[in-house]
């Protein structure tokens, strides 16, 4: 009984601290140590052997590939490709449609392996430009630019992001594994986010919202509002790729990821297909790289800092999966009534949503769960796909890092005035293609 109430207690923790602003890493060794005392593990072989373990295990397995697609997005950024396609969506959309344009925008780069956090930075003052111009919250801009980022591209087959690589090392699978049915709840997902969205923000305007910064104070207000007409300013004045020579690396990395993955390992075929982005990006607009090498160094630094947040939280699970009622809420859920694939469905997600991360989740769920769910003869294709999309679901809670970056350091917004929207496009709707997927699979 202490240990299951250590578990509960050190996710609550763990998410509270995280909330507050505590950097990730002390935060799971806190909530790492609280759970091997309360759990009757040995303190010293749960920190130096389990938790050490869990993180230079992780860290050796994907740090390669966080460190291309880290760089690969600065390229982007630093040759203005990024910026050229944001403002290629904005203009095919324009402010009639300026919510799907966000969304639109993120999802592009996101499914074309560009970093998450470029994404943010690149699209937001364009989301500030039509916004503005349209009149639409502010308040929304954030739900734009998650839903676009990670509900339904991160997870579909082909998608270069991590999540969608992780299964295929536990279950020996491609990038492309889930066939018919994960393309259709990809579209699924998008089409129930995007209606959603637009219903929400229509709703929002007939009860008299209108473009607002969050600010208190009207100085705050005042700067923020420069800074981010500052930023457009310099995005409209410099010159920018065309937009062919802004898609195609994109376009590659895609392409040759799933031909590659056919051939070798898809970790590898990964980390080969992002180093061909960077360099046909670097080949295509030559003339419009500013910082060579800074770009190399700035994404070399984003990735260890994204990796060792990701592998302290890997961590902290590694620990957990130690603790004897771990075992216990296990078994619980592969003797679950109902299809096979639903305990492992819900295994991934929950252990996402304890570690606020997708990727963390994966690197934690699917050693203990592949084994079980592949000794029951399982579809390898159908517990890909369903292990990706369960991954981004609960995953979302309040204290994921991205959730956390987005709100506050790229919109400068609130949880409170922003989450609901989040809330519904990035767990509530992405849950349902999961259940949907259970269910398809299980049929055919």
């Amino acid at each position: 009984m202490l240990g299951m109430v250590g578990l509960f207690v050190s996710l609550g923790l763990l998410i509270f601290l995280t909330m507050r602003g505590i950097n990730i890493i002390i935060a799971a060794i806190i909530c790492s140590v609280l759970i091997a005392l309360t759990g009757g593990l040995n303190l010293e072989k749960a920190m130096m052997e389990s938790y050490m373990t869990g993180f230079t295990g992780y860290f050796t397995s994907w740090f390669l590939i966080f460190l291309a697609g880290a760089i690969f997005g600065k390229v982007m950024e630093d040759t203005g490709a990024a910026d050229s396609i944001a403002n290629w969506v904005k203009t095919k959309f324009g402010t009639k449609h300026a919510v799907l344009a966000v969304v639109a925008a993120c999802a592009i780069m996101t499914y074309g392996g560009v970093s998450l956090f470029v994404v943010g930075f690149s699209v937001y003052p364009i989301a500030v430009s039509l916004f503005r111009q349209s009149n639409t919250p502010h308040r929304f801009i954030p739900a734009a630019m998650v839903f676009g980022s990670v509900s339904f591209t991160m997870t579909s087959p082909y998608s270069p992001e991590i999540q969608n690589i992780i299964p295929t090392q536990f279950f020996h699978t491609t990038p492309g594994a889930g066939g018919w049915i994960g393309i259709l709840i990809g579209i699924v997902i998008a089409v129930l986010g995007s209606i959603y969205l637009t219903r929400a923000v229509q709703k929002a305007k007939e009860n008299g919202e209108t473009f607002s910064l969050p600010y208190r104070h009207e100085a705050i207000a005042n700067e923020a509002a420069n800074e981010i007409t500052s930023t457009l300013e310099e995005t409209e004045s410099r010159p920018l790729p065309h937009i062919v020579c802004a898609l195609l690396p994109l376009i590659t990395v895609i392409i040759s990821l799933n031909i590659l993955a056919k051939f070798i390992s898809s970790t590898s075929a990964g980390v080969v297909s992002l180093v061909l982005g960077i360099v046909l990006c670097w080949v295509l607009n030559a003339k419009f790289i500013r910082k060579f090498w800074e770009s190399m160094t700035v994404g070399a630094q984003d990735a260890l800092v994204a990796a060792a947040n990701t592998c302290a939280v890997v961590g902290f699970g590694t620990v957990a999966k130690n603790v004897p009622a771990f075992q216990t809420a296990v078994n619980a859920l592969v003797h679950l009534p109902g299809p096979d694939l639903l305990g492992l469905a819900l295994g991934v997600t929950i252990i996402c949503g304890m570690t606020g991360s997708a990727s963390g989740g994966l690197g934690i769920a699917l050693p203990i769960l592949a084994p079980i769910y592949m000794a029951k003869g399982l579809d390898p294709g159908a517990m890909h796909r369903v292990s990706a999309l369960a991954s981004g679901g609960l995953d979302s809670l309040p204290h994921n890092g991205y959730i956390v970056t987005t709100i506050r350091a790229v919109c400068h917004e609130t949880h409170e005035r922003t989450y609901k929207p989040i809330f519904v496009l990035s767990v509530v709707i992405p849950l349902i293609g999961m259940f949907l997927a259970v269910i398809l699979y299980s049929i055919f």
